[in-house]
């Protein structure tokens, strides 16, 4: 291969040309993002970013001595891939060849309708949005997060510890249910009760106040004001002076629209991150691998996918998918909220069991496993640092 092009200059697309280089690619490439900063780190701009314990320069992911040769294309977005022409469409008009394609443009926050102009009302995914809202919080005041998720929930946590008054509305009955199931989710989202923070579960949001307005579809001609309460489905209204919303994101596949491509929820991979389109893979947020673990593909939307997989997918680009694929390790991920670390790794759905191993969930400091047909599956550690990382190693091992 003369040219790889990388689409997506965050950790999934660094990952990606790290690899490249790794394994002995020397020739031309290409790395495009839409933002117009150098790769950075995501997790923190919930936590240590928005509380001001780091800055800008703490996030970068480059080393001081590290140079790739590549060409960064940066500040623009891909709009299309010709297949035939082998070409990245970039939306500033240029055209970029490439033999060998890395997709890794991530995923985008998903929105309330209407209120994406409305003073006062954040999302969370870039660097930009994080200033945004940091800068928000500083004003003190009523902060709602709509959305009980990870995001939601250390966004809480945040603005909980720089003294805001907060408030977290979920529409599900248990937060977190999703990715730990419904008794361990009810546990780990109990912190927002432990330290005063309001938990709404059960009850979506109908709309947004403007200055006394409700706000929920086509925006006015008129400027925008600003925020200043939440409706809910059920009648009530929860004031505020600061929304978040994290509803969940979708994947950035748009541009790859008749491209030959196969897109199903993300891009449509194999467990190698293969597409169905020779010469291109998929990594990251927008890529949908297949799991040999449980027959089925999942988006694995964590830091630790983002920096593992890329190799696995490089090395199946390189080798034109003559190499088979290995098994890729369980996707593991963390939360730090309330002083609390949380830990997860493995698969919840499908377990038929959970069972706390060691520790209180009383005291938010224990380690449950999660099991099926006697077989551990998953693990979730709260506080349990050491202990997780030990029942961690034994689950990749066992599926290796």
């Amino acid at each position: 291969m003369r040219t790889v092009a990388v689409v997506g200059a965050s950790l999934a697309g660094l990952s990606a040309a790290r690899s490249l280089r790794k394994r002995g690619y020397d020739g031309r490439l290409v790395v495009i993002g839409d933002e117009r900063h150098r790769p950075y780190d995501r997790p923190p701009l919930s936590k240590e970013f928005l509380s001001g314990a780091l800055g800008e320069a703490d996030l970068a992911l480059e080393r001081d001595d590290e140079d790739l040769q590549a060409e960064w294309v940066l500040a623009t977005r891909a709009t299309g891939l010709d297949r035939t022409e082998r070409a990245i469409r970039l939306a500033d008009g240029r055209e970029i060849r490439a033999d060998g394609v890395v997709i890794a443009t991530g995923a985008a926050p998903r929105t309330l309708p209407g209120t994406e102009d409305l003073v006062g009302v954040h999302v969370l995914r870039t660097l930009d949005d994080a200033r945004a809202l940091r800068d928000d919080l500083a004003r003190g005041g009523r902060l709602v997060v709509i959305g009980g998720g990870f995001i939601g929930a250390e966004v809480a946590s945040t603005a909980y510890a720089l003294g805001l008054d907060v408030t977290v509305v979920e529409a599900a009955p248990t937060p977190l249910a999703g990715p730990l199931g419904e008794s361990m989710g009810a546990i780990v989202s109990a912190l927002h009760a432990d330290h005063g923070v309001r938990l709404l579960c059960g009850v979506g949001v109908k709309g947004l106040s403007e200055d006394g307005r409700s706000e929920m579809g086509a925006p006015s001609d008129r400027a925008r004001g600003r925020v200043d309460a939440v409706l809910l489905e059920d009648g009530r209204s929860t004031p505020a002076d600061i929304v978040v919303v994290g509803v969940g994101v979708r994947p950035c596949v748009e541009w790859l629209e008749g491209s030959g491509v196969a897109l199903d929820n993300g891009v449509k991979c194999g467990a190698d991150g293969r597409t169905s389109l020779a010469g291109v893979v998929a990594v990251g947020d927008c890529a949908n691998w297949y799991d040999p673990h449980t027959g089925s593909r999942r988006r694995v939307e964590h830091w630790t996918g983002a920096l593992e997989r890329p190799d696995t997918a490089v090395a199946a680009l390189l080798a034109h998918g003559a190499t088979p694929p290995g098994v890729p390790r369980p996707p593991y991920f963390w939360s730090d909220q309330y002083g609390v670390k949380i830990q997860f790794v493995g698969h919840a759905v499908g377990a038929d069991s959970v069972t706390v191993e060691e520790g209180s969930t009383d005291e938010r400091s224990f380690l449950a496993v999660y099991r099926r047909a006697g077989t551990p599956v998953a693990v979730l550690g709260m506080n349990q640092p050491r202990l997780f990382t030990r029942w961690r190693k034994q689950l990749t091992a066992a599926k290796s």
